[in-house]
């Protein structure tokens, strides 16, 4: 029962559609018992002081005396004080790093209205329709709060929300080592002589040791495709994928659909898809590690060496580099085109969405100072167009994406595109149109993105060009 009732969706189906209704079918009742009883005070009317000035001050002292317009003074006043102080945190001080968007900003400022009439109505009203604001209160919060996460998409069901790990561990199942090639499991499929093997692949969850690093990492999700579970694995490709901070291995996989877009593309290609790491880079939500050898710790060799490492040693992958790609959202994103060149005897494919210009935690200065021991040329280095420069190679390939609402974003995806197609790389940029700083423009980006990745690994061919995805509009 507990495990059922965590996958309850948070985005769509029952769960938020209850919350939305109820809360809708109780405010309007709130509305139409408050509109009801202005009218019948109104129909009694009542003779004005003599003198106009008089009538006016009688006129207005009866209108606040009623609970409407009060009620109806003080949405105006809480949604518009919402909706500007949503806006100040968000593009003013930008103090979560981003732009919030202005469909966050607004469904804030919506909830803050909503929150002035409901709490208005409870100081104002009487018996029943204070019962009903109060009630309202509650339900106006969760209702804001489950609207900005669908516009996110970040916590996907109650689990994510409540930190709940519904995966097996990896050292539940025996793991065989790779017995073949890609090109030989699509010889064996042709002749349909490929091992049993389950219809779904599954995620499962270990711990990394971290014995080169000594990062403190949280426990990584570990996705294996159907072939990967068979008796007779190939060597497959593989995708390591970082969340955003604050954020955790778990909720990438959940808010990123990880099974259930690999299991779709598994389906359609004989058990084949890459297998999915995803490492902790931050050791915790309110820390970001910069994904660099630091003070803090060192996260660049955990992803780099500890987890390539291990997964070499642990699972049928290849060893090769054009078989590897890094991949990240936000945080994950600047990652991904901060090591991805720094190492490109690792990995051979880039996949970014949404990504910074740089490391950021604070000021450069203070970066500097508190993560690189006061040397700036160490901080520098990780400039992903500086690493791009320095060490990234021709032989990689850069998958970028961005969403369309988040204009820095996108503004940060064509500068760093610029200087990997400087740098002789396979260049792609997507926008994803409706979309903003959110894992809808992750889910958008990177199912093409993986059918692109197959076909740049053998698993096979993509059936469609790049401008025939729907949720993408490619730039260049």
């Amino acid at each position: 029962m507990m495990h059922s009732m965590m996958q309850w969706s948070l985005v769509q189906g029952a769960v938020p559609w209850t919350v939305f209704g109820v809360t809708a079918v109780i405010t309007v009742v709130l509305a139409v018992r408050m509109v009801t009883a202005a009218v019948r005070d109104a129909g009694r009317g009542g003779k004005p002081d003599a003198g106009w000035n008089a009538g006016r001050r009688t006129a207005l002292r009866v209108t606040l005396s009623r609970p409407l317009p009060v009620v109806l003074i003080a949405a105006v006043i809480c949604g518009v004080a919402g909706t500007v102080a949503a806006w100040l945190v968000s593009d003013v001080f930008v103090l979560f790093g981003v732009s919030l968007g202005w469909p966050v900003i607004l469904t804030v400022g919506a909830g803050f209205a909503a929150l002035g009439f409901s709490l208005a109505a409870a100081v104002r009203t009487r018996r029943f329709d204070r019962v009903c604001a109060i009630m309202l209160i509650p339900l106006i919060v969760l209702s804001t709060g489950l609207r900005v996460d669908g516009i996110y998409g970040e916590y996907q069901t109650i689990g994510t929300l409540m930190g709940y790990t519904p995966y097996a561990s990896l050292d539940s199942i025996d793991v065989h080592p790779a017995s073949m090639s890609v090109s030989q499991w699509l010889g064996d499929a042709r002749h349909d002589d490929l091992p049993d093997m389950p219809r779904h692949g599954e995620v499962f969850a270990v711990r990394i040791p971290n014995v080169r690093s000594g990062f403190s990492a949280r426990t990584a999700m570990i996705y294996l495709p159907p072939a990967a579970l068979s008796g007779k694995s190939p060597a497959l490709p593989v995708m390591e994928l970082l969340a955003g901070q604050p954020g955790s291995p778990g909720r990438l996989v959940a808010a990123g659909d990880i099974p259930g877009m690999f299991n779709a593309y598994a389906a359609a290609h004989d058990g084949l898809a890459p297998i999915v790491l995803v490492p902790d880079q931050n050791g915790a939500d309110t820390h970001n590690s910069l994904c660099a050898d630091t003070t803090q710790g060192n996260a660049e060799t955990y992803l780099t060496q500890d987890v390539v490492a291990w997964a070499k040693r642990t699972l049928p992958v290849s060893g090769s580099a054009s078989m590897w790609a890094i991949g990240g959202f936000s945080q994950g994103g600047t990652c991904t085109t901060q090591l991805g060149p720094r190492h490109p005897d690792i990995y051979g494919a880039m996949l970014p969405v949404d990504g910074e210009l740089k490391p950021t935690n604070g000021t450069v200065d203070a970066m500097v100072r508190d993560y690189f021991a006061g040397d700036s040329a160490a901080y520098d280095a990780q400039v992903p167009a500086n690493a791009i420069a320095a060490t990234g190679s021709p032989r990689q390939a850069l998958f970028a994406g961005a969403g369309e609402r988040d204009v820095a974003s996108v503004g940060n995806m064509r500068t760093i595109a610029a200087a990997a197609r400087k740098a002789g790389m396979s260049v792609t940029e997507l926008l994803a149109p409706g979309t903003g700083h959110d894992w809808h423009a992750v889910q958008a980006v990177w199912k093409p993105g993986l059918d692109w990745f197959g076909q740049r690994t053998g698993l096979g061919n993509m059936t469609k060009s790049l401008k025939d995805y729907s949720q993408v509009e490619v730039l260049q």
